[in-house]
């Protein structure tokens, strides 16, 4: 089976020519970042280490989720704890990993990298759910089918924080949930998560916890996680859903007016089915303006659009009506 490398993996954002001043390639959440995480991370101690157990941190993260603290293990990043229980699944001998039909390019580069199946699905092995999904911003089609799969499941929740229509749904008891708060706070650029271990997956949990590497989270992680954890946090992010709102509906018919077809989504951003050529991409960028194309998604002839502020639809508006 190949191996993906890095430079072949695609993402949104920033790559080697830097950033732009307008990028709806990321879904990071356009009102922030948050003052008082911002504050928290720019006051952490770098000159030490942090505690290594991130014992206080994990009481923080139990107490917001109603668990017990050895029911939180900590992550790097998302990315992280999906490469790493990925080689848990290899090494426990699962052989497939089960995705969504359309989703984060990571679920299936660690299965490749860890010479696993990387199968659209359902089938027994370690499974990936995501709700909010990516790059739709929709509900899990699999979702019932999952509820009675052979292995463990792992939901990302990395969009329900965003989550601007809908109601979130509760996960199934087995199934463990991923959380990576960085998008909602607007600091994709401070890397921690965790995940929330099902309630007796205790053997699971350790393993995961002996395949960690020490000191995954650094001071400035640590500060962002604790400050999610913060009841103003929670209602400075519940504050900025309803800004991103009116903003998706004028980039929505922003969209529309150039005669791109917008499909549904209840997340800060959506997919736009429009011919957007390489050459366009390229010419956006000299504009100053970033799209996210979805063919990696499996979506050709399709763009993924994170919701930006106003200046910056406006600047999408003179882009496109200059290359298009």
């Amino acid at each position: 089976m190949s191996r993906m490398s890095h430079a072949t993996r695609v993402h949104g954002g920033p790559d080697a020519r830097g950033a732009v001043a307008h990028d709806f390639s990321t879904n990071a959440n356009a009102c922030g970042p948050c003052p008082r995480t911002l504050a928290a991370v720019q006051a952490a101690d770098a000159g030490r280490y942090p505690d290594g157990s991130h014992s206080a941190l994990r009481e923080a993260l139990a107490r917001r989720h109603g668990v017990t603290p050895e029911r939180i293990v900590m992550a790097a990043s998302a990315s992280e704890f999906i490469f790493r229980c990925t080689g848990w699944a290899a090494r426990a001998g699962l052989g497939v990993v089960a995705l969504p039909p359309h989703g984060y390019g990571d679920y299936a580069a660690a299965a490749h990298a860890w010479a696993l199946a990387a199968e659209a699905g359902t089938a027994p092995g370690l499974a990936w759910a995501c709700e909010p999904s990516s790059p739709c911003g929709g509900r899990e089609a699999r979702w019932d089918a999952l509820a009675a799969h052979q292995g463990p499941v792992v939901l990302d929740r990395a969009y329900e924080p965003l989550r601007l229509a809908g109601a979130a749904r509760a996960a199934p008891d087995g199934w463990w949930q991923l959380w990576s708060p960085n998008k909602a706070l607007g600091l994709t650029g401070v890397r921690g998560a965790y995940a929330v271990a099902p309630a007796g997956a205790q053997a699971l949990a350790a393993a995961l916890e002996a395949l960690a590497p020490s000191w995954l989270l650094g001071a400035h992680g640590v500060a962002m996680l604790a400050d999610w954890c913060e009841p103003a946090t929670q209602e400075w992010l519940a504050a900025s859903l309803a800004t991103l709102r009116a903003w998706k509906r004028e980039q929505v018919a922003l969209c529309e007016s150039f005669g791109w077809t917008v499909l549904p989504g209840d997340a800060n951003f959506f997919v736009a089915r429009a011919t957007v050529s390489a050459a366009q991409h390229g010419q956006l960028r000299a504009h100053g303006v970033q799209l996210r194309d979805c063919a990696s998604f499996g979506l050709p002839g399709h763009v993924r659009l994170g919701v930006r502020p106003p200046d910056a639809q406006q600047a999408l508006r003179r882009a496109w009506e200059a290359v298009a």
